[in-house]
C-alpha cells in the first residue's frame, strides 16, 4: 500500500489489522503489561518479545536431560549432537543462504572475532579496513583490537565513511568512492547491514561488488537486519556475516549468535581459531592432534552449542518458518510506512499542540525509501529528547532512547499492529512538530 492511500484514522488502522494475513501471530507472543494493561511494545530492535512456545521447547530439553542424562546427546527427541542443524533450513531462508553456509553458535562479537581472524589478513600492501562512522561500539572494539593484534595503528588502518555535512545517513556513492580511493591498500570492508542508530539499511549488494572489484573481502554485522529486511547473502557473494538472535529473531537475552560463510570457502583450508566441535565429525571424539575442519560454516565452531539457548531460538525460527520471511517484510514495510505517514502528516500543524505543552521539534532521520530501511524509524529530537522519551513511556509506549538525541521506534510485524502505530502517532503529535 502506498502512502497516498493511507488514512489518518483509527477506523482505517483497524481495517488494516482485520485484513492482515499475519494477525494470528501476535497471539504467539507474551505482551508485557504495566499495571495490568498491555504496553505498546516498539522495542523489538533491542530485545524481541518472548514466544509463548519457548517454555515448551526448553522444557522438552530439560525433560530429556532429566530422563536420559548424557544419552540425550544421541537419543533426545531432538538429539543434542546435531542440534544446531535443527534450525539451519529456517535460518538460511531468513538470511538468503544455503544450509552449508550457516551455523548457529556463540554470540555475535565472538563470531565476529572468529571471522576477522580468518578474513582480516593484513600485509604490508593491504591492511586497511573500511567501515561506517558511528558503528555499534562492539564492532568498533572488535576492529580496533584485531588491528592492534596485527601490530597496526587503528588510526591508520581503519577508514570510516561518514555522512555528508548536514546529513545523517551515508550515501552509497560515498562508500563506493571510499573503497575505490583505498583499493590498493584495502584488506577488508565491514559494515552493519542496518545502522543501529539511524536505521539506515546499507546497499550490501553494491558494497560487496565494489569491494570484490577492489580485490578485498567484505563482511556484515546483521544484528539489526536478520529477520527484518531482505537478505540474499549467497547471491550477493558476501564473504561472511554475523548476527545475534535476541532482537528481531526473538531468541531471548544473550541468545545464540549466527554465522554465515559463503559456500566458495566451504572446502578451503583457511586459517582460523579452531575448536573440537568444528573438527571432522568422524574423528571428533578420538581426541587426536591435528585439526581437520568440517566443510562449510560448521568448520568454525569451537564448542558444543548451548542446548537451552538453541531451544529458545528454535521456537522463534519455527514461527518465522510458518509466517514466511517475505510476508513479514511486506507487512513490516506497511507498518513502518504507515507510521511515517502518520508522523509526517500529524506533526506539521501547530493546532496539534495542547496549551500546556512546550512542544518538541522532531525529525525522522531514517531514509524514506523502503529498500534503505527496515522497521525502525529513528526520530531525532532537537531539545529535551529524554523528556519526550519519558513522556511516551508514561503513556505505556515502550520505545528506545539512544544518546544524545534519538528515539528509536520499531513496529515489528510478528506482534505489532496498525492500531498500535496509530495510537503512538496520536500521542506523539500532541506535543511534536516536524522540522
Amino acid at each position: 500500500m502506498r502512502a497516498k492511500n493511507y488514512q489518518n484514522s483509527l477506523e482505517f488502522a483497524r481495517r488494516l489489522d482485520d485484513e492482515d494475513p499475519l494477525k494470528e501471530f501476535r497471539q504467539k507472543f507474551f505482551i508485557p503489561k504495566v499495571k495490568g494493561k498491555e504496553v505498546v511494545y516498539f522495542c523489538g530492535n533491542s530485545l524481541g518479545l518472548q514466544p509463548i512456545a519457548v517454555k515448551d521447547y526448553i522444557e522438552q530439553e530439560l525433560k530429556d536431560w532429566a530422563e536420559l542424562g548424557v544419552d540425550a546427546h544421541e537419543n533426545a527427541k531432538t538429539p543434542w549432537i546435531p542440534y544446531h542443524r535443527s534450525v539451519v533450513k529456517e535460518t538460511a531462508k531468513i538470511v538468503g543462504a544455503k544450509p552449508i553456509e550457516i551455523v548457529m553458535m556463540n554470540s555475535l562479537t565472538v563470531n565476529l572475532h572468529l571471522m576477522l581472524t580468518t578474513f582480516y589478513r593484513p600485509d604490508k600492501k593491504r591492511f586497511k579496513i573500511i567501515t561506517e562512522a558511528g558503528a555499534f561500539s562492539s564492532d568498533q572494539y572488535a576492529l580496533e583490537s584485531q588491528v592492534k593484534l596485527h601490530g597496526l595503528d587503528p588510526r591508520k588502518a581503519i577508514v570510516e565513511v561518514k555522512p555528508r555535512k548536514g546529513e545523517y545517513t551515508i550515501r552509497t556513492e560515498d562508500i563506493v568512492e571510499c573503497i575505490d580511493q583505498n583499493k590498493k591498500e584495502l584488506a577488508l570492508v565491514f559494515f552493519g547491514g542496518i545502522n543501529y542508530y539511524t536505521g539506515q539499511a546499507f546497499n550490501m549488494e553494491a558494497i560487496t561488488a565494489t569491494t570484490h572489484k577492489a580485490g578485498a573481502v567484505v563482511g556484515f554485522d546483521l544484528a539489526h537486519a536478520a529477520g527484518n529486511i531482505v537478505l540474499k547473502l549467497h547471491d550477493w557473494q558476501v564473504d561472511f556475516a554475523v548476527w545475534c538472535t535476541y532482537k528481531y529473531l526473538n531468541a531471548g537475552p544473550g541468545g545464540v549468535g549466527g554465522l554465515f560463510v559463503h559456500e566458495k570457502y566451504a572446502y578451503k583450508k583457511l586459517p582460523r581459531m579452531a575448536g573440537w566441535w568444528g573438527h571432522n565429525e568422524e574423528e571428533r571424539f578420538m581426541m587426536k592432534k591435528g585439526f581437520s575442519a568440517i566443510s562449510g560454516a560448521e568448520g568454525w565452531q569451537l564448542s558444543n552449542p548451548s542446548i537451552l539457548s538453541m531451544a529458545a531460538y528454535r521456537a522463534s525460527a519455527d514461527i518465522f518458518n510458518k509466517a514466511g520471511i517475505a510476508k513479514l517484510i511486506k507487512k513490516s514495510q506497511m507498518l513502518t510506512g504507515y507510521l511515517e505517514y502518520l508522523i509526517t502528516t500529524g506533526c506539521t500543524s501547530p493546532s496539534v499542540f495542547k496549551s500546556q505543552d512546550v512542544g518538541y521539534t522532531i525529525r525522522i532521520i531514517t531514509p524514506k525509501e523502503e529498500q534503505e530501511r527496515g522497521c525502525q524509524l529513528s526520530i531525532l529530537v532537537k531539545k529535551n529528547g529524554e523528556k519526550l522519551f519519558e513522556r511516551l513511556k508514561s503513556k505505556n509506549f515502550v520505545v528506545d532512547w539512544r544518546s544524545p538525541d534519538v528515539i528509536r521506534v520499531a513496529p515489528v510485524p510478528l506482534y505489532n499492529t496498525f492500531e498500535e502505530v496509530y495510537k503512538f502517532s496520536k500521542e506523539l503529535t500532541k506535543v511534536c512538530r516536524l522540522e
